[in-house]
């Protein structure tokens, strides 16, 4: 976690206290961007809150296993139905 100048080194977020093991200031470049140094993991997750606190939570991505035969057959009869016409009245969405 990276906190920002002026913060507690422990902080209490969504019911976990959590110790930072980093402080540093960053700036942010011509393009609106920042560096994190020695960043742990390629992918994160932003969450920027109205007071100006940014929370980056890491992400990896991976490769699903596989798509089951089973699911690829519904696929495909579900494609010959659309290509053939045989398909449902459109469905109202515009109450959500």
């Amino acid at each position: 976690m990276i906190t920002l100048v002026g913060y507690p080194t422990n902080v209490l977020i969504g019911g976990l206290t959590m110790t930072a093991i980093k402080d540093y200031t960053v700036h942010i470049d011509n393009k609106k961007r920042i560096t994190l140094r020695g960043a742990l993991y390629k992918y994160y997750n932003v969450k920027e809150y109205d007071n100006g606190c940014i929370i980056l939570e890491p992400r990896e991505l991976t490769i699903p296993d596989g798509i089951s035969v089973r699911s690829l057959e519904d696929m495909d009869k579900a494609i010959k139905n659309f290509n053939l016409g045989n398909i449902s009245e459109p469905i109202d969405l515009s109450d959500f």
